[in-house]
This record gives C-alpha cells, sequence and structure tokens, in this order.
C-alpha cells in the first residue's frame, strides 16, 4: 500500500534526471515526491516530512546548501547529495554540512538505491534503538560489543588500541554514511591540529592490517581520497 512506501523527496531542477531517478526510486516501491526549486523543496519538506532526501546542488533560485541547512535545522532526515560537483572539498563541505551521503553524477542506478537502502536503514535502527545498536553491531563476519569495547572478525577478536577502537565504534554508529576526516577527528581526539590527517590516515593502515585485510582487498571501511571514510553497511551477496 501506498502509505507503507518509504516517501523520498527528489530535489532536481534537470527534468530529464528528475525522470529517470523518479523512475528507478518508484520502480524499486519508493514513493517519489519531486521538487525543481529550492523553495519547493523547503515547503514539500515540511508538509510531506519524507522519509528521505536525493538533493542536487545546483538548483535555480539557490544553492542546494541552503536547504540542507533548513533540513538539519530541526530533522535527522537522511539527506543523499546528488551531484556533478565532483570536487573533493564540495564533498566535504555537503557532509560536514549534515549530508548523509554524496554520489557523483553521472551515477549507476545500483549504487544510487544502495545508498537509499542504506540511509534508511541506518535511520530507522536510530530511531527504533537510539544511537548505539544495544550493545552490540554486527556486519558480515565483524562484531563489536560496545560495553566490552571488543572487536571480533570472523569469530576471532582482534586488539586494538584504545584509538583503533574509538575509531571503529565511531564509523560503525554511522554506519553507511561517509564522514568527512574533520568529522571522525573531532569525534575520536577532539581537537585538529596539522598532523590530525595523517593520525588519522596512520590508524586507519593499523586498523586495516589489524582487520587481515590485504591491500587492494575489500573490506569493511571505505575510503574516499580527501574526503573521509565509511562503515560499509550494505551486506555483500
Amino acid at each position: 500500500m501506498t502509505n507503507n512506501k518509504y516517501k523520498i523527496l527528489l530535489v532536481e531542477d534537470d527534468a530529464n534526471v528528475r525522470s529517470v531517478v523518479s523512475t528507478m526510486l518508484e520502480s524499486a516501491d519508493y514513493q517519489v515526491v519531486p521538487a525543481e526549486t529550492c523553495a519547493l523543496a523547503k515547503t514539500l519538506f515540511a508538509s510531506h516530512l519524507p522519509d528521505a532526501v536525493i538533493l542536487d546542488l545546483g538548483l535555480p533560485d539557490m544553492d542546494g546548501m541552503e536547504f540542507l541547512s533548513f533540513a538539519r535545522r530541526d530533522s535527522l532526515t537522511p539527506v543523499i547529495v546528488l551531484s556533478a560537483r565532483s570536487d573533493d572539498q564540495d564533498k566535504v563541505r555537503a557532509l560536514d554540512g549534515g549530508a548523509n551521503d554524496y554520489v557523483t553524477k553521472p551515477f549507476s542506478s545500483a549504487e544510487l538505491l544502495a545508498r537509499v537502502r542504506t540511509v534508511l536503514r541506518n535511520y530507522q535502527h536510530r530511531a527504533d534503538s537510539g544511537k548505539l545498536p544495544g550493545g552490540r553491531f554486527h556486519v558480515r563476519d565483524l562484531v563489536i560489543d560496545y560495553d566490552a569495547r571488543q572487536v571480533f572478525v570472523r569469530g576471532g577478536e582482534v586488539k586494538l588500541s584504545q584509538t583503533e577502537y574509538n575509531i571503529v565504534a565511531l564509523l560503525s554508529e554511522h554506519c553507511g554514511k561517509m564522514m568527512t576526516y574533520s568529522a571522525i577527528i573531532k569525534g575520536v581526539w577532539g581537537r585538529s591540529d596539522e598532523g590530525s590527517v595523517k593520525r588519522l590516515q596512520v590508524n586507519m593502515a593499523n586498523i586495516r592490517k589489524k582487520f587481515g585485510v590485504k591491500p587492494g582487498g575489500s573490506w569493511y571501511i571505505t575510503n574516499e581520497l580527501g574526503v573521509g571514510y565509511r562503515m560499509n553497511g550494505e551486506k555483500e551477496e
């Protein structure tokens, strides 16, 4: 039934892109609320209370960041930025501004749908059980026991330093969200200095090694160079 479908506010001024994305979402059983301007998007956001937003930044009346700021004033509704802007600084600005994810045009329908599923699942999980998933986090063969501050991979405990554990736990709390370097640094160390990014990268390299991931191999955490890291929440088939 329509009332049980997830409702997606699609903010996109390009009619062709809007049509393609709408068709893709509707075929995946989502209800789509389209808007081609920031002003209309604000009105529809307040009246329709969507479950998620797909947001273009290059809108005709104002920058999409204006809508993002508006949405974040009193809402945690997940926002996926879908933009032709591929510069790292644009991505960092949007993610630090409250976006949950950033997809660059051109994009694949499979990738966008996966990102939508991930942000919806993560948002619903937080609404149901608060910030942390009870006392444990589990994706594929990675398990985190928050109460014991222990991490297990394929059934064996991975011995992490306090800082390494804090990084892994923070990413898991925001599973599926691309977190910028600055957001992770602030969450783990509380402050940033000239060597913060390098310190983070060294810790991530150590974590990867302890997780037993070979160079070039896929694992639980994705790194987008110049932007940040994401704990992968999409289960592999």
